[in-house]
């Protein structure tokens, strides 16, 4: 029996590296960004969709998806995420439903779906918006958790932006520490690599317990 568990963090929280700490215990991740760039690809059918929606700005000369400047327009534009959104989360659910379909198959004892925006597209689907990211794929969800004040550091460090512009990153997704009320379980990653490890192989073996 495989166990799912729906993995999601903020920017700045390491989600990234935890799913990394959980590849290397044997789950199968399936990551949704990486499916996103796949989806964004040249030639794929969904890059001439955004081509249409947002125009050749959010483009470089050779055709290719300029991803820090659509950013900067979704950041900034809540209409403009909602539409974004309505081009790449249909494909990416069936992508993603494809991927734990085969790893079942397969006989992995766990799948983790690393989903960045979980709890937000939970609570749009709970006031009548499209459909959760996930459906009823899980058997619990996870959140990896840094407060506010490391996130907005770790964003300005890792992309070499402003700090305005790393609080207007952070700021466009749901509170942290709401998630955190939301979430099955918590790993805290505003320490050391190695404590978290530890909590990341606590959970692991709990939750194989429970299955």
């Amino acid at each position: 029996m495989t166990t799912r568990i729906g993995l999601s963090g903020g920017i700045g929280t390491g989600k990234s590296s935890v799913a990394a700490l959980w590849r290397d215990l044997g789950a199968v991740v399936v990551d949704a960004d990486a499916i996103v760039h796949e989806l964004q690809a040249p030639g794929a059918p969904l890059l001439e969709e955004i081509r249409t929606e947002f125009g050749d700005d959010v483009f470089d000369a050779d055709g290719t998806l300029d991803r820090k400047a659509l950013g900067q327009v979704v950041f900034n534009d809540a209409a403009a995420r909602k539409r974004l959104g309505e081009l790449v989360h249909p494909r990416v659910r069936a992508e993603m439903a494809a991927r734990v379909a085969d790893a079942e198959r397969r006989g992995a004892p766990v799948v983790v779906l690393d989903i960045p925006l979980l709890f937000e597209s939970r609570a749009a689907a709970a006031r009548g918006g499209p459909p959760a990211e996930d459906g009823d794929r899980f058997d619990t969800t996870v959140l990896v958790y840094a407060p506010r004040a490391v996130q907005i550091e770790r964003t300005v460090a890792r992309d070499g932006c402003t700090r305005e512009e790393a609080e207007q990153r952070v700021a466009a997704q749901m509170p942290i520490e709401d998630k955190r009320d939301l979430a099955d379980h918590v790993i805290d990653n505003s320490g050391s690599r190695e404590d978290t490890r530890r909590q990341v192989e606590a959970l692991h073996r709990e939750l194989l317990g429970e299955a």
